[in-house]
């Protein structure tokens, strides 16, 4: 609207002091018409601007998709492997590893974006439970050049905590599936993800070992666990690493500028038109711009995380009954068969009717149209076969 209304103003401007029976006016509505030739050169660096910001935005964002569907593979092969080894790992256990890892994802995502948290003051009590609001762990270091004193526990550590807290329900979605004294550590984990990575692998060190669990099994699903924790630093990545704001500030400048002077490029060929060219104009160089600078973190509802993290609780605990009966090889008869077919085959050539071809008797099935006589196949050869 701004660009509209200031190209409007240019293209009035112009047609009244056209108009005007003043030559100095006329001079001046002469004078501020300038070449489109300078825009015309200056757009294909202004394009190269917003392409290459565009470009590196929607990259971040394919990251971001690629993280969680990783994500949401791993939670799958980790359920998949409890399942098939719930006689060595347990029943509690399975459960308590299932509960966490279906967690895990609505923990991330609090982790990933600022200020998650539903704060509510309506909760009741005894379903009322205060957690420390997440806080940026980054550091930056142009705070510092900016003369802003810290002491070195500040800079090493987390940061103050102490004046963010807010209320969660402990019905609610991922609290409800901690238990109360694994919620009350979890809540004074500064990295909470990290947290059930680390709660999940302690579960499954303490599986004993059987003929059927050894240490490869127990490697292989801390192997998946790891992946896990991979994930919560290739995510914290996008999100602590933004696009440098001198890039950033620099394109929109260099566009605001473009857009500033195009009426006075356009006003002598287009006239009172002007306004509405300059304002469609500024419509897409903006929106081009604007999905740059929305999509640079995916994870700040560009993603739908949401649905992603309920696809996981649903893949790992909702379908339980559907997904055990897949482990469940009752309903396999194609053995019974093989095996039968083969005692069959042991015991015809076990039975006494049946009797071992000779030398000459293989020969003539091999080769019916040659005669065996001595000229032809050698005793010696005979013998061989």
């Amino acid at each position: 609207m701004t660009a509209f209304a200031w190209s409007t103003v240019v293209a009035v401007s112009h047609k009244l002091m056209s108009n005007s029976s003043s030559m100095f006016l006329k001079n001046i509505a002469v004078n501020m018409c300038i070449p489109t030739q300078i825009h015309s050169f200056l757009m294909s660096s202004l394009g190269l601007l917003l392409v290459f910001r565009t470009n590196s935005a929607y990259q971040r964002f394919v990251e971001g998709r690629k993280i969680w569907e990783e994500i949401l593979s791993i939670s799958r092969n980790l359920s998949r492997m409890l399942s098939l080894y719930e006689g060595d790992v347990g029943d509690e256990r399975i459960s308590r590893i299932k509960k966490t890892l279906a967690a895990f994802p609505y923990l991330l995502r609090h982790h990933v974006r600022a200020h998650c948290l539903d704060c509510n003051d309506d909760v009741p009590m005894k379903h009322r439970y205060e957690f420390p609001q997440p806080v940026e762990t980054g550091f930056e270091a142009e705070e510092i050049h900016a003369g802003a004193s810290y002491d070195q526990d500040t800079i090493d550590g987390p940061g103050p905590m102490e004046s963010h807290y807010c209320v969660v329900d402990r019905r609610a979605l991922p609290w409800s599936l901690l238990s109360n004294r694994a919620l009350e550590k979890c809540a004074r984990a500064v990295n909470r993800p990290l947290w059930s990575c680390d709660r999940m692998a302690s579960e499954i060190v303490s599986v004993p070992y059987s003929d059927t669990f050894t240490s490869r099994e127990r490697l292989s699903m801390l192997g998946q666990i790891e992946k896990l924790s991979n994930a919560i630093g290739q995510c914290e990545r996008i999100h602590q690493t933004a696009v440098p704001r001198n890039y950033a500030r620099h394109a929109l400048r260099s566009l605001s500028i473009w857009l500033l002077t195009l009426p006075f490029a356009l006003v002598k060929d287009c006239g009172l038109l002007a306004g509405p060219v300059v304002g469609i104009t500024a419509w897409l160089m903006f929106g081009i711009y604007q999905i740059g600078h929305s999509i640079e973190d995916p994870f700040q509802k560009t993603l739908r995380l949401s649905m992603l993290c309920n696809a996981i609780r649903r893949d790992v605990l909702g379908d339980t009954v559907y997904r055990a009966s897949a482990f469940s090889l009752d309903d396999c008869t194609s053995s019974n068969v093989t095996v039968s077919t083969t005692e069959e085959s042991d015991k015809s050539l076990s039975s006494p009717s049946f009797k071992t071809p000779t030398a000459e008797e293989l020969v003539r099935n091999i080769l019916p149209e040659v005669s065996i006589d001595q000229t032809i196949i050698p005793k010696q050869r005979v013998a061989c076969i």
